[in-house]
């Protein structure tokens, strides 16, 4: 359902019917590319057209279909580490007749052409021709500063690669929220997940899955937050049109399918929103 906030609050939310605020909240985690981040905005406009230029056709196929097809697994796994998409890149290679390369090969070859896209943005960051609020999605500092101010620690956790997160992290001046819990994918995919951030998170400070807060823009981070029993925030981010207040619906659909216990476009009006999160207020005020 769509909620209407106490005056001043001035975007949308969305509480699934199994909303309830969690009071014990205690640890705070985020996804990077999409939820905080906007440097890599527009990555499926570079994964596509490569998944398009490598896999073989079928004769007489659709052309559309089969864009459709690609991009249904593009976004299938978003959120997961970009190892897998190209796990599935190869996957749909060999089931059509062709030789795949190994994933990893994929992965960097992306990497490189993804890097030629977004190589301009980093340039105006490090020298200062692009704001660091132009890099991040709408709102992101002010709800930052508010659970710094709760003294919530915060984990960053993504499934692009750890060393790009850290760096664009520091550039997007993020890095002093999360200090060394930064966390993102390795070439051996198997040392990372996710999953494996959240457990290391309960077991290490010794509490509930009750206790733990996400955003996020993947289904990954809902999906696992909910299995242990937290709180999952959804953003569900127009990344191409970055604080416009609407909410992406395929994002949408895609999280409230998976658990997400509330929704956003933005961070916008956090200073209303989350401490009905946490229960130090409720919705009507």
């Amino acid at each position: 359902m769509l909620v209407s906030l106490p005056a001043g609050f001035s975007g949308k939310i969305e509480f699934s019917a199994s909303f309830v605020p969690h009071r014990t909240i205690s640890h705070v985690l985020f996804d990077f590319d999409g939820t905080l981040s906007l440097i890599r905005q527009g990555w499926p406009e570079v994964m596509l057209p490569m998944f398009e230029e490598m896999v073989p056709r079928q004769t007489g196929e659709n052309a559309t279909e089969l864009r459709q097809l690609l991009l249904d697994d593009i976004m299938r796994l978003n959120g997961k580490q970009t190892i897998y998409q190209m796990m599935q890149l190869a996957e749909r290679v060999k089931e059509r007749g062709g030789q795949p390369r190994d994933p990893l090969w994929y992965k960097h070859e992306y990497l490189r052409r993804l890097d030629e896209r977004i190589r301009s943005r980093l340039d105006g960051l490090r020298d200062g021709s692009l704001g660091r609020e132009d890099g991040l999605v709408y709102g992101a500092r002010e709800l930052l500063e508010l659970l710094a101010a709760r003294q919530l620690p915060m984990y960053l956790a993504s499934g692009t690669d750890e060393l790009f997160v850290k760096r664009e992290a520091a550039l997007l001046d993020l890095a002093k929220y999360f200090g060394p819990r930064i966390y993102g994918a390795l070439d051996n995919y198997r040392n990372f997940s996710k999953q494996m951030v959240i457990e290391r998170i309960l077991r290490e400070n010794q509490i509930e899955g009750n206790q733990l807060l996400s955003f996020g823009d993947g289904y990954v981070e809902i999906e696992n937050t909910k299995t242990v029993g937290g709180l999952a925030v959804a953003v569900a981010s127009d990344e191409a049109n970055n604080g416009s207040g609407n909410l992406d619906e395929w994002k949408r659909q895609r999280l409230l399918q998976v658990g997400a216990d509330v929704v956003i476009p933005d961070f916008r009006d956090a200073k209303r929103w989350l401490p009905i999160l946490l229960g130090e207020t409720t919705l009507s005020g």
